[in-house]
């Protein structure tokens, strides 16, 4: 499929369980995982299966505070058998049908949208999931809308919606910047962040930019990571923005500053750190510190690993419940992550290929063609810092 130019529309809505057939798989989540599963499925022709979603397709990511743009940057280089960075899907760039670089959440929520309206995917909106079940080979799907029956599921709610206030004594105290509209908007002089990867160096950027006075804490500090795997160290686009003359002036970073606790004395918020530093501020402090992930809502149809994810075979199937998928930014295959989109991309023709297999279907083809794109990832012996070359 050739780049295509999407027009606005509002993404559908289906509800064809109307003769109680099971559908053959259904997913749980519109983001970015979400979709790109189902336009993965289509394409390895799975015909009857529905994607839901508590609320609408990609709302998490229209959730982003207003200044927060994509660190990975998008480029039409389809057209030399590249794919863009923040594409889910073969033959589509977001950075061809909206002209930016750099999008913000809100115009990934409408890229989203369109994708959906252009390949006409089956989804059920304002649709929350309440328990699923495996009695013999079906899944039940209990939702407030209804129950629905399916002979596969594939989990992908994402993390975005589920922000961790956890970590240490007194983390309620903090506002997570997730839950954050804009920056701008935020009142005070003197902000402390607790936490100095990618969303912790976001906010500091965007409060540094309206002249406010930041600290930053992490127990480690990716800012100095000579890593060369994005989940560990900063991106090329945090370090362009950290020598921004505004960042470098109102902004301090503290590495290797454990922070221990949080008080509140009347209206003066303490962050204290491991080595007995006290840091005062009147306005609440930011947390950045990453998400609890919505696979902890089944938890029961998995294993789980020492690190708090789910375990899962290597085809992203758990290892307990067969059919019971999982796909998004909480995969995990030993110690790689897979928490970007150009990452877990990767995975969901894995995902397909065995449901299609186990409906009877044939896949060779389809394989054939996700790997020519890169967007089947089968080998993960080289996903690591070794496979760097300079």
């Amino acid at each position: 499929m050739a780049e295509s130019n999407l027009t606005t529309e509002e993404s559908i809505s289906v509800d064809d369980d109307s003769d109680n057939l099971p559908y053959d798989a259904v997913v749980i989540g519109a983001g970015a995982a979400g979709i790109g599963v189902g336009i993965t499925l289509q394409h390895v022709g799975i015909e009857r299966f529905l994607i839901v979603d508590r609320d609408s397709v990609g709302s998490s990511f229209a959730a982003w505070p207003a200044e927060t743009r994509f660190i990975t940057p998008s480029f039409p280089s389809n057209s030399v058998g590249m794919l863009d960075l923040n594409s889910i899907a073969i033959g589509v760039s977001p950075a061809y049908n909206m002209r930016v670089e750099h999008p913000t959440g809100a115009e990934y929520a409408t890229h989203l949208q369109n994708l959906s309206k252009y390949f006409e995917l089956p989804i059920q909106e304002n649709t929350n999931v309440t328990s699923i079940e495996k009695h013999d080979d079906l899944f039940i799907i209990e939702t407030e809308n209804g129950v629905i029956h399916a002979k596969n599921v594939v989990w992908s709610a994402g993390e975005y919606q589920y922000p961790s206030l956890s970590g240490f004594s007194g983390a309620e105290l903090c506002r997570h910047t997730a839950t954050v509209d804009s920056y701008s908007k935020l009142e005070g002089d003197n902000f402390l962040i607790i936490g100095g990867y990618e969303s912790g160096i976001d906010a500091a950027y965007h409060l540094a930019k309206n002249d406010k006075k930041v600290r930053v804490f992490d127990m480690e500090g990716p800012w100095e990571s000579e890593s060369s795997d994005p989940s560990v160290a900063l991106s090329t686009y945090s370090f362009e923005r950290m020598r921004h003359a505004k960042f470098e002036e109102n902004v301090s970073l503290n590495a290797h500053s454990i922070v221990t606790l949080v008080n509140q004395v009347n209206d003066t918020y303490q962050v204290i750190t491991g080595d007995g530093q006290t840091f005062t501020s009147e306005v609440q402090p930011l947390f950045a510190g990453g998400f609890d992930g919505s696979h902890k809502f089944v938890s029961h149809l998995f294993n789980t690993r020492d690190d708090g994810f789910p375990e899962i075979n290597e085809n992203d199937e758990s290892t307990i419940v067969p059919g019971m998928y999982l796909a998004g930014p909480s995969v995990r295959h030993d110690g790689h992550i897979f928490c970007f989109i150009f990452k877990y991309r990767q995975r969901f023709a894995i995902v397909a290929k065995d449901i299609a297999e186990s409906l009877g279907l044939e896949t060779e083809e389809f394989i054939a063609a996700y790997k020519s794109w890169g967007m089947y990832l089968d080998d993960l012996s080289c996903c690591g810092q070794e496979c760097l070359t300079c």
